[in-house]
């Protein structure tokens, strides 16, 4: 069963940063990864759903022109809110996935640290909008935890899993796919979508 928004208010009663998004080098590093394999220096409209606090949310920010972010849990919103004052271009909502997906397309759809929250169904229906929504030339990356951690539905290794199925399914390109002992980045492309060589023109003329 999928873990309902009250596991998520009652992690948030104890800290106003649970993980340590804003403190630790291990996500401080693990952001800058993420950011780095974007495949395109800007963005049209991006969604990040699991927002929490907003760390990746104003990393982003500047590389897109318009952004929502959300989660399910009211608490570490207003931190989120805060953190992306003033950037008119950027949107945060208290919405849960998969259930109330926003009926819009994104050529960039950010999944960091949510999908091993969900169960099977919920996950796969997250990824079914995911891939309702994913613009022509979208990109959809998925960022997960790889420890044990009992008390989530599934692994970070289960949902790669589950996305590489779907990528299958949808004839998503791979773009990155980074493997760590701690965790799995992956990067993947709408159907023809180009590699960063490809869309710089570096291989009409042969190698660099």
């Amino acid at each position: 069963m999928s873990l309902q928004p009250g596991y998520f208010d009652g992690v948030y009663a104890d800290s106003d940063d649970p993980w340590g998004f804003a403190d630790r080098w291990y996500e401080q590093r693990k952001r800058s990864l993420l950011l780095a394999a974007l495949p395109r220096p800007r963005f049209r409209d991006a969604f990040e759903p699991g927002c929490s606090t907003g760390e990746l949310t104003a990393a982003l920010a500047p590389r897109c022109e318009r952004l929502l972010a959300t989660d399910v849990a009211e608490r570490p919103l207003a931190a989120a809110r805060a953190r992306v004052a003033g950037q008119s271009h950027v949107s945060v909502q208290q919405l849960q996935v998969p259930q109330q997906w926003p009926p819009r397309r994104f050529d960039l759809i950010v999944l960091s640290e949510l999908g091993y929250y969900l169960d099977e169904a919920d996950l796969d229906q997250l990824l079914s909008a995911a891939a309702t929504t994913l613009a022509p030339d979208g990109v959809l990356v998925t960022c997960h935890w790889r420890h044990p951690a009992p008390e989530y539905p599934q692994t970070g290794d289960e949902v790669a899993a589950a996305v590489n199925g779907a990528a299958r399914r949808h004839d998503w390109v791979s773009l990155v796919a980074h493997v760590e002992e701690d965790f799995l980045l992956d990067v993947h492309g709408a159907p023809g979508v180009a590699s960063v060589a490809h869309a710089d023109g570096l291989l009409a003329g042969g190698a660099p």
